[in-house]
């Protein structure tokens, strides 16, 4: 099929890849404009923009899809179908309508539960037992399309953001090319999303990255690893800030937010946290033990200040 691939970050470019692997004619690649990165602020492209270079597939990166220049040259394309993951902007009917049979979005979560920005970080951080992808016809809806294929997958207590977002896109991508295989076919339904259920994964505000030690430890096991391993849950100690990149619930407890035992045993609202990978900033995340080593964080020390 002659399609048009919109998406920007890595979690896009496994589906990208697997459309091209499986024969299908990507005709444009649509991502986001290049961003400030590194120490020099240079412009750097998205994941997906370079992937597409390399393969030699024009990338188009406008700012917005509302001027209709723009939504013309999108027509102009005469695809059969768009593929829309993780793209970050807001499709006006004018492209929904464009290619042949519409456009179709690989999203992270078991619609209708967490529709919207942050689908695989809030699963995380409700304590989730299972998510998966959900291969969605789009319309003018956040996320409120027709599912005409899902999968679903088990959330461990090992499992971060990004570990899990590296099985789902791995997933997505397989469900993707089942689909355009059925869409060629004419066997690919359609079933609409059941009124009840309904929950919205808001965008992280950078707030909710600082940890709460009056919270019981396993909600804030939940909350670490679903901001695992960016933006990551973070305390202030002496001053500087700490991100928690990994931990484990043990049993223990006494005043919220103190050290109670080496190398970072911190007590919650309910139990206690042992802090097994930490990162201080600019540098590289380090075990709790190696952190002490140049950061003494002594037992009684209170992380709440």
């Amino acid at each position: 099929m002659k399609l048009v691939f919109m998406g920007t970050p890595d979690f896009s470019v496994s589906t990208l890849a697997a459309l091209i692997e499986a024969g299908h004619e990507v005709a444009c690649v649509y991502s986001q404009p290049p961003r400030p990165a590194g120490r020099g602020k240079a412009d750097r492209p998205s994941p997906v923009q370079k992937f597409a270079e390399e393969k030699g597939i024009e990338v188009r990166c406008p700012v917005s899809l509302k001027d209709p220049v723009e939504q013309q040259l999108f027509s102009d394309i005469e695809a059969d179908a768009a593929i829309v993951v993780a793209y970050g902007l807001i499709l006006p009917i004018a492209i929904l309508d464009a290619p042949a049979h519409g456009c179709f979005n690989v999203h992270a979560s078991l619609l209708p539960r967490w529709r919207g920005a942050a689908p695989i970080q809030r699963a995380i951080m409700a304590g989730d037992a299972e998510t998966g992808v959900c291969i969605m016809q789009m319309d003018v809806g956040l996320d409120t399309g027709d599912v005409v294929l899902s999968d679903r997958m088990k959330i461990d207590g090992q499992s971060t953001a990004g570990s899990l977002q590296d099985d789902l896109a791995v997933i997505g991508a397989k469900l993707m090319t089942k689909a355009l295989s059925q869409l060629e076919a004419g066997s690919l339904t359609a079933t609409k999303q059941p009124d009840e259920g309904v929950t919205y994964a808001s965008k992280i505000d950078k707030a909710e990255a600082r940890i709460d030690w009056t919270r019981p430890a396993p909600e804030l096991d939940c909350h670490i690893r679903g901001l695992a391993p960016f933006p990551g849950a973070w305390f202030l100690c002496e001053g500087e800030r700490i991100k928690i990149l990994g931990c484990t619930p043990v049993e223990n407890g006494g005043i919220a937010g103190k050290v109670l035992e080496a190398p970072l045993t911190v007590a919650c609202g309910k139990g206690a946290l042992q802090l097994d990978l930490v990162q201080r900033g600019g540098r590289k995340a380090m075990s709790s033990a190696d952190l002490l080593r140049g950061f003494p964080v002594p037992v009684g020390a209170e992380l709440t200040l």
